[in-house]
């Protein structure tokens, strides 16, 4: 395993988001997101999401903080949703602790204090706090691990006080993530009279590696550590429990998990003899940011390779264009190699948060382009396509090819929704996006030895605390000319890596004060030595419209093609193009103008082309002879993937035919 780890003289200290683009959405998340909701899970929001798949049945109700109230004393009743409903409200406040950091607002650190407040109310004195078990359930506690996911809660809540701690100094909220911690190593270990097994949704893995870079508590990382090992070492661990527990409905704590096969959980066997991305797509993401992370603070050279060789397997053969991963709407899990399908993806919202964690943290390890592309893929496509652009509706499920009557109509494709629900039953995927927006500022920079890794194209003002800053300036994802001021008081021996994405790979240029050189790709990436005084960089990357194809494999795409400029993936919306969508096809070699409308969906670089031809046919047959289909010339218009549905309901296409 690389052994380079993060050299603490060059840390980050400060940093300051200026991107126009991303500082609207950081803004909307605390004027709008954060607000609209807190109020959801008070339960005061006029929502309505019984048209939602995953609603479960729920109707207009959250009631997530009200089970926290439950559990504390402060009210009666009984627990409400899912048995991780309590992790709706710490994604949320990490979220509005991340916002401190930019944007600070009293009148909300004081819900948000409260809600700290709360919480410590509701756990128990021995640091347990899941508020199904506490209110309804007490004599089941860590008995139905595969169904439970009272780790998984336990772990956000970990993530959130840690964050919290890092932005306020409340030492209360990393209070309570320490009690938590504490109550799992007293239950959970290799030890007799412990449980040898894990929670069936990895969470808690990357949620002690997090504490313990805060708190230098060793037993922290040896916990996360022996999750991921222990992980599928008896593929019967669930069973074993479940049959104790009660091996029946009634006692199922979520419908039909029971029979989910082992790679679901990532319990089939360890880690380290994985060759494929197996099972429930976030999980799969949650899991391998766990073991990346674990890999390097304990130098496990064998969990990191798994790592590494499933990060391969996800990218080169399971991943869409867009980001999205977990092609199967059954289990939202991954399927098999190249098997991609478009208008059945599931592609949660919540994989795609995951991979920009994962690629985070192989960041931490090596200098390699590829992760921080995929960082770029998710942010501007995979993840954003979450959330509508006035941050109250929301989508779950993120595919490449829809149409309302199919949703409505067709069962295989009734959890595609084709304009963004309110709200969810299963609510995991807005304050998880919220989370990753707030902290956008966390995936900029990586360090790494004598390295700062600019990977992401965020314009920002960033200072390190050996003395040297980086200022960054450009209006991307729309143009691709960044600058770079870079200041240093000191003879450092430190070199920029500036990364040089793989849509503008061989089409670039460098500038050094001035100076226009040739710089080598290193896996990627540019280095430049930072010398005493101030630098000035420039380099221009390519913003041509790219005509993308896929690998021949999958079976979807043949003969189809892909829109791209710089790092946006484009599509076709039915509000810009009559239906139907299909009927479309592009010219063979065909030409793009690129327009920015300051008025269409918050300000876009749309595409049109005159290029194409449109089938048309008046005929009453099912089915006629090829000479008989007529072809009329016709224009095309594209809008970036992330922003589609914000405007009409209906048809929306990523891969377009082409007549080649």
């Amino acid at each position: 395993m690389d052994s380079t780890v993060n050299n603490s003289d060059l840390s980050l200290g400060k940093i300051k988001i200026t991107s126009p683009f991303w500082n609207k959405y950081r803004e909307l998340i605390v004027k709008e997101v954060l607000p609209y909701q807190w109020k959801v899970m008070n339960d005061k929001a006029d929502i309505n999401i019984a048209e939602d798949p995953q609603a479960g049945g729920v109707n207009k109700e959250s009631h997530a903080v009200a089970n926290l109230k439950i559990a504390a004393g402060k009210m009666e009743g009984h627990h409400y949703g899912y048995p991780f409903q309590d992790s709706d409200v710490y994604k949320w406040l990490e979220a509005a602790a991340y916002s401190f950091n930019y944007h600070p607002d009293e009148k909300l650190k004081q819900i948000t204090d409260s809600v700290i407040d709360l919480i410590a109310d509701a756990q128990d004195p021995d640091g347990y706090l899941d508020t199904l078990f506490q209110i309804d359930m007490p004599d089941r506690k860590f008995k139905r691990l595969q169904q439970s996911h009272e780790l998984y809660t336990m772990g956000h809540y970990i993530e959130a006080g840690v964050a919290y701690y890092k932005a306020t100094g409340n030492q209360k909220a990393l209070n309570i993530a320490r009690k938590m911690a504490d109550c799992i190593d007293n239950n959970f270990g290799p030890q007799d009279g412990k449980i040898h097994g894990y929670d069936g949704h990895p969470e808690i893995e990357l949620a002690l590696a997090r504490l313990y870079e805060i708190t230098k508590e060793k037993r922290y990382l040896d916990l996360a550590h022996y999750f991921l090992l222990e992980r599928g070492q008896d593929p019967q661990f669930f069973n074993k429990q479940i049959a104790k527990d009660g091996d029946d409905d009634e006692h199922d704590l979520i419908d039909r998990f029971r029979t989910y096969p082992l790679t679901f959980w990532q319990a089939a066997e360890p880690i380290v003899d994985q060759k494929t991305a197996e099972g429930h797509a976030v999980r799969v993401g949650y899991m391998l940011t766990g073991v990346t992370h674990v890999a390097r603070l304990t130098h496990d050279e064998a969990l990191m390779e798994a790592g590494k060789r499933l990060w391969r397997d996800i990218v080169k053969r399971r991943m869409y264009i867009t980001g999205a991963v977990g092609s199967n709407a059954l289990r939202e899990s991954y399927t098999f190699d190249y098997d991609l399908p478009n208008d059945t993806v599931y592609g949660e919202t919540c994989a795609a948060v995951s991979m920009v964690f994962f690629a985070r943290q192989l960041l931490d390890v090596e200098a390699k382009g590829e992760y921080a592309d995929v960082i770029e893929k998710e942010l501007f496509n995979g993840a954003l396509s979450g959330m509508s652009l006035d941050g109250k509706h929301f989508f779950y499920v993120n595919p490449l090819e829809a149409d309302p009557k199919l949703s409505k109509y067709n069962p295989a494709e009734a959890h595609v929704l084709t304009h963004r629900a309110d709200w969810f039953g299963c609510a995991c995927c807005p304050a998880n996006l919220a989370r990753l927006i707030a902290s956008i500022d966390q995936y900029i920079y990586n360090v790494i030895d004598n390295k700062i890794l600019s990977h992401q194209f965020i314009s920002n003002e960033a200072e390190f605390n050996n003395g040297i800053s980086v200022k960054q300036e450009s209006n991307f994802p729309w143009e691709g000319d960044i600058e770079y001021t870079l200041h240093s008081d000191s003879d450092t021996d430190t070199q920029l890596g500036i990364r040089i994405p793989s849509w503008s790979q061989g089409r670039f240029t460098l500038s050094i004060n001035g100076k226009k050189i040739t710089a080598k790709e290193v896996d990627g990436f540019v280095y430049i030595d930072i010398a005493k005084g101030t630098t000035h960089v420039e380099l221009s990357l390519s913003m041509s419209t790219h005509i993308m194809r896929a690998n021949t494999r999958v079976r979807d795409d043949m003969g189809k093609v892909a829109i791209q400029r710089g790092p946006i993936i484009y599509c076709t919306e039915e509000a810009d193009n009559s239906a139907s969508l299909w009927a479309y096809r592009l010219n063979a070699i065909p030409r793009f103008n690129s327009k920015f409308e300051s008025g269409l969906l918050d300000g876009v670089v749309s595409l049109e082309t005159n290029d194409a031809e449109k089938a048309e046919d008046d005929s009453e047959e099912l089915y006629f002879e090829d000479k008989n289909v007529s072809w009329k010339p016709s224009s095309m218009k594209f809008i970036p993937y992330y922003a589609w549905s914000n405007r009409k309901n209906g048809q929306m296409r990523v891969w377009q035919d082409i007549n080649k």
